[in-house]
């Protein structure tokens, strides 16, 4: 079997602050290419610096609640925060940081035509500004 690649950006509409399961919409854009593969790698890429992916809970959305209180209490935010870099907005530093912890890309396995997380995880897209944009990930499969 010759290896063989797909690639494909998918755009994120703008959300409200906090983290969102986003498992359903990457799934819904990606499962013609996802179901040519055997075995192989998905990557997940956030072309964003102001947001984040994480895998993490899927079923209880107190999770994803907790998760964003616990950002917000470690990264301090507003006017009195110790940030230089202001000229976006209060929330752009800090944003900056909590995008830094979680990271901009994943890596998932992909088995038989499915991406292989476990049972209770998903795809989180972490959006930590008050006041978003659409976000874009380029998507890249591999394997056979």
């Amino acid at each position: 079997m010759a290896a063989k690649w797909a690639q494909k950006t998918v755009v994120i509409p703008a959300q409200r602050r906090g983290c969102h399961l986003i498992t359903p919409k990457i799934l819904r854009e990606i499962e013609g290419d996802l179901s040519g593969f055997k075995c192989g790698l998905a990557h997940f890429f956030l072309q964003h610096t102001s947001a984040s992916l994480t895998v993490n809970e899927n079923y209880d959305s107190d999770v994803q609640a907790d998760t964003e209180t616990f950002l917000n209490r470690i990264v301090p935010e507003g006017h009195n925060a110790p940030w230089k870099h202001t000229m976006e907005g209060p929330d752009d530093m800090p944003a900056h940081i909590k995008s830094s912890m979680f990271g901009c890309a994943l890596t998932i396995p992909i088995t038989d035509g499915r991406l292989n997380m476990g049972t209770w995880q998903g795809i989180w897209l972490c959006e930590h500004r008050d006041h978003a944009s659409p976000r874009k990930i380029v998507i890249t499969l591999n394997g056979v």
